[in-house]
């Protein structure tokens, strides 16, 4: 089980053309990409990271709007603006085609950067991935239906919303500190706004030109899973998995749906093994 890590910090910043994007780079060798979901953060990867930096360049960010990157006003933090977002710190970083790790919305982002954007991989994991839809949960919708009743509710209200649902994300119970960092970006009047903008923004139709292309996929794909996923169940991964030629699909056990989060290490050795 993972424990808390108080110094995770990306200490970088680059200017991309919806806002300013916070990254870190860790490691030597192979370069891969690890792109997270919501409502997570970078931090989602911090025992990963490390794991595959013993081997691999390891490249890490923030989506815009989450964690500590920022966006600019009037810019909707779609997966489509993710995308592009990737894009150009891929290109920035030089990297001509690395490994690409997407978590959540992060598979969506992964794939529509590869399959609509045209962006090159060596080879591609989908973990607990929003790519083939719907793939919303029922709280989702809920807000997505009513945005301006969690705009303008209490902030203590909107935190007594959250916190529990933070907390299904993973199999194991998250400690304190953990639950905390998770949702320290979400906190007081300004995360209460973020969080709505990030729910109101993120639409299958941003995958649905991905996911009419899944069967030309050519890269090693892997599709892996937490086993207890309460967000998005297996069934999901095996239709993903069933969709690309190239897949493979595994599990991961004792792991609900923040994967690298309940089980860092399994997570890590499942990557190691796919990028050989």
């Amino acid at each position: 089980m993972t424990t808390h890590t108080a110094t995770w910090r990306l200490t970088d910043r680059i200017r991309v053309s919806g806002g300013e994007a916070a990254t870190g780079v860790f490691g030597a060798g192979p370069p891969v990409v690890l792109v997270h979901g919501t409502p997570a953060s970078s931090y989602l990867w911090r025992d990963v990271a490390r794991r595959l930096a013993g081997r691999h360049t390891v490249y890490v960010w923030d989506l815009l709007g989450f964690g500590d990157s920022t966006i600019d006003p009037g810019v909707a933090p779609s997966i489509a603006r993710q995308s592009r977002t990737l894009a150009e710190l891929v290109a920035h970083w030089d990297l001509a085609a690395p490994d690409l790790v997407g978590h959540d919305i992060g598979g969506g982002v992964v794939m529509r950067a590869h399959l609509v954007d045209g962006m090159p991989a060596r080879r591609l994991a989908l973990l607990d991935a929003a790519v083939i839809g719907p793939w919303n949960t029922p709280f989702t919708e809920h807000m997505q239906r009513h945005p301006d009743a969690y705009r303008t509710m209490p902030t203590d209200v909107f935190a007594d919303i959250i916190t529990p649902r933070m907390r299904t994300a993973t199999h194991r119970e998250m400690s304190d500190a953990v639950l905390q960092t998770y949702l320290a970006p979400w906190s007081g009047t300004e995360g209460q706004q973020r969080w709505v903008d990030q729910v109101t923004s993120v639409r299958f139709d941003d995958t649905r030109e991905a996911v009419e292309r899944l069967n030309s996929v050519t890269v090693p794909t892997l599709v892996l899973w937490g086993e207890h996923d309460g967000w998005l169940g297996s069934d999901v991964g095996d239709r993903l998995a069933a969709a690309i030629p190239t897949a493979r699909r595994e599990d991961v056990t004792g792991a609900g749906h923040f994967v690298a989060e309940d089980n860092p290490r399994d997570t890590a050795e499942a990557l190691l093994r796919f990028f050989g």
